[in-house]
């Protein structure tokens, strides 16, 4: 992709030297406990005992202490309108006037050049986005990036990087570690500049989704199905999600701002995380019936479908007979 033309967004929160948003101290959990050190504090054996137990029930019993101290119920990802994969990638090297990024021996992004790019590919969609809104009399109110690491605390709940990178309807947040970018690359095989930016803009889409109120009703009507159904909903979500990151695409496409092979790119990714291809990779078979994102064919189309057309409407899943 070719992003010199796009500013770094300001809308990006940078939660990764924050401890993972486990809630200790310097991390970015909301309402997390507090703990003093020095003169009237706790001392570095206890801090370090807390963690250690917080870890053990974290990941051992499946309870986050920080939750239930916090009033919680346990350990709460998100819940709605998100994107969640089973495998957890990094923008690799890009030329042509595109921007560069380059990975670390220890697979995280070396030096800034990973965050310019989330930055300039979130501008991208705001530009976008912003100019589709206006064209029909709307203001487009633009959502915030967190960087996190680990471990991240949004107003969906409890989250952590091997979920993938979600969307927040409830704080309208896009959340993302950046080792994901890693993963799509080196697990799934899709790797490419566009490949990443196509993740970014799927979680932009469900931004969308909760702006016109899709996301509302959808979690209104899951909660009176069957699980079966609410699965479909989800799957419908989703793909809708796909195809309006396509239309981001043919925008991008339609002012010069891609390279040849980027379209292919995105396809490949999108197929990549497809719920046949992940439980097929995870478990050895596939169960459609609890399918929540969709098939790779089915996201390939929707992508597809998004990337030939600059009206909303060709995107509506619900509608659709067929998916």
């Amino acid at each position: 992709m070719k992003l010199d033309d796009f500013k770094p967004s300001d809308n990006v929160e940078d939660r990764r030297g924050q401890g993972g948003g486990m809630g200790f101290p310097g991390g970015g959990g909301r309402g997390g406990i507090p703990i003093g050190v020095g003169r009237g504090g706790f001392s570095f054996k206890t801090i370090l005992f807390l963690i250690v137990v917080y870890l053990i029930f974290r990941f051992v019993f499946g309870v986050d202490l920080i939750q239930i101290l916090n009033g919680g119920g346990g350990s709460v990802g998100p819940t709605t309108g998100g994107t969640s994969y089973e495998d957890t990638t990094t923008p690799g090297t890009q030329t042509g006037g595109s921007t560069t990024t380059t990975n670390g021996s220890n697979g995280s992004l070396a030096g800034d050049d990973g965050t310019i790019f989330v930055k300039k590919v979130l501008t991208s969609t705001e530009s976008f986005w912003s100019d589709f809104f206006s064209k029909h009399g709307e203001t487009y109110k633009k959502p915030t990036l967190v960087l996190f690491r680990g471990f991240v605390q949004s107003a969906c709940g409890t989250a952590q990087s091997a979920m993938g990178p979600f969307y927040c309807p409830g704080d309208q947040k896009v959340y993302i570690d950046l080792s994901f970018y890693k993963d799509l690359r080196d697990k799934l095989g899709a790797p490419g500049d566009f490949a990443q930016g196509y993740v970014i803009a799927h979680e932009v889409g469900h931004h969308i989704q909760n702006l016109v109120g899709t996301a509302q009703k959808v979690q209104a009507q899951r909660s009176r199905v069957s699980e079966a159904q609410a699965n479909e909903l989800s799957v419908r979500m989703e793909l809708q999600a796909d195809c309006f990151a396509g239309m981001w695409g043919k925008y991008m496409q339609d002012t010069n701002h891609l390279d040849p092979g980027d379209m292919e790119e995105g396809l490949q990714a999108a197929s990549a995380i497809g719920d046949d291809r992940l439980q097929k990779k995870s478990q050895g078979y596939v169960v459609p019936e609890s399918f929540t994102h969709g098939s790779s064919e089915q996201r390939m189309r929707w992508l597809k479908r998004g990337l030939s057309t600059s009206d909303i409407n060709a995107c509506d899943t619900f509608s659709a007979n067929s998916l």
